[in-house]
């Protein structure tokens, strides 16, 4: 009896002294699990910040980060186009901004110059596939700009070349300076591509008359801009005239003019960066001044008459009367209506004679694009 309860005795104090190991090697378990974790999520944690964390980190000192002096990397950071015409800038802000022009007149680069085709319009373009035959196949020699009501949106397909090529715009009325107001966003933004040198305002009711090359070497070579400058003595041109103009423009240098006009490079920025006349315009060519036919040709026959040939190249017939020219439809055009407007007239061009006076025709219903497109190859050279 003595010696059973001396046995368990004996395993009791073994089980005691076993007790206190067992205890110590849970706890080494737990630490190693403990250390594989911490060492894992350590290394993942490493792997994330190389490949994510850095990035965004980098990422954000550039944004923070000012040195003493801007890398201003290649050249073609300064030359390249607007990736996209929407931009948020004010009309104050875009026009400043297009108004920046470079002292050294030698280009450092290859540069084709191209002509910026410019469409002031209410909403669609219901003859621009006339016009996609027109610019087709000469890519990197033009670039367009619409200019449309704010509320609309233009459903041109990705393969139309009137694809994204709408400007951020505002309401303009017909004779109020907003319509000048227009004109300037239009040139301003297409003055933000440094290959544009020459710029046409047309309508949605404009078609060409000739090729895109008989057009494009028509305004390459001519030494003058196309805008008509006219000192009309009547009710309709010194009658506008406002003593309140005074005396930035006094009533002999008043001019008239077709808004429909073709300027280079050089006096579209004349254009843009104008404060001297354009305050005076606004606030005194109205109501019934209607500032639009006057504002661009006073101003320019004032500051550069030299470069202005005194015409437009935009025909428009004013022989029926009105305040408006006359519209002509689908059955109003015909091989001999169009003969009449190509081959009717002559005109100087760089002090010379020419037959070849218009460029393009206004006003064009819509109804008239099925003959033009059966016409154009014939006539008008493209389609």
């Amino acid at each position: 009896m003595n010696s059973r309860v001396s046995s368990m005795e004996d395993v009791k104090d073994s089980i005691q002294r076993s007790q206190p190991r067992v205890f110590k090697l849970v706890l080494l378990k737990f630490f190693l699990v403990f250390l594989v974790l911490g060492v894992g999520f350590s290394l993942f944690s490493m792997y994330m910040a190389r490949h994510i964390g850095v990035r965004d980190i980098v990422l954000q000192a550039q944004s923070t980060f000012k040195p003493c002096f801007e890398e201003q990397g290649s050249l073609d950071r300064w030359i390249r186009p607007p990736s996209t015409l929407m931009h948020s800038m004010s009309d104050e802000e875009l026009l400043w901004r297009a108004s920046f022009v470079p002292l050294v007149k030698k280009y450092p680069f290859e540069r084709i110059p191209k002509i910026a085709f410019m469409f002031l319009t209410r909403g669609p373009l219901p003859l621009s596939p006339l016009w996609e035959k027109f610019f087709k196949g000469h890519e990197g020699l033009y670039s367009i700009y619409i200019h449309a009501l704010p509320s609309y949106e233009a459903n041109f397909t990705s393969d139309s070349v009137f694809y994204k090529r709408q400007i951020p715009s505002k309401v303009s009325e017909w004779g109020e300076m907003s319509m000048c107001d227009a004109e300037r966003r239009l040139l301003a933004n297409a003055l933000l591509d440094l290959s544009n040198e020459w710029f046409v305002l047309l309508s949605e009711s404009c078609i060409p008359l000739y090729s895109f090359n008989v057009t494009y070497k028509y305004l390459s070579k001519s030494v003058h801009s196309f805008m008509s400058i006219i000192d009309d003595p009547g009710p309709y041109g010194r009658g506008r005239y406002n003593e309140n103009m005074l005396p930035e423009v006094n009533i002999s240098q008043w001019r008239k003019g077709s808004q429909w006009f073709e300027v280079s490079r050089k006096l579209a920025v004349s254009i843009v960066k104008d404060t001297v006349y354009y305050p005076k315009f606004k606030k005194f060519c109205r109501p019934h001044c209607y500032v639009d036919e006057h504002y661009f040709p006073t101003m320019l026959a004032i500051e550069s008459p030299h470069l202005l040939a005194n015409r437009s190249v935009t025909w428009v017939d004013w022989s029926r009367g009105g305040a408006h020219p006359a519209t002509f439809g689908r059955f109003d055009i015909s091989e001999a209506f169009l003969r009449r407007i190509l081959e009717g007239h002559t005109c100087s061009y760089n002090n010379r004679n020419s037959t070849i006076c218009f460029l393009f025709v206004r006003k064009i219903a819509p109804s008239a694009l099925e003959p033009l497109l059966e016409l154009a190859p014939k006539l008008l050279g493209f389609g």
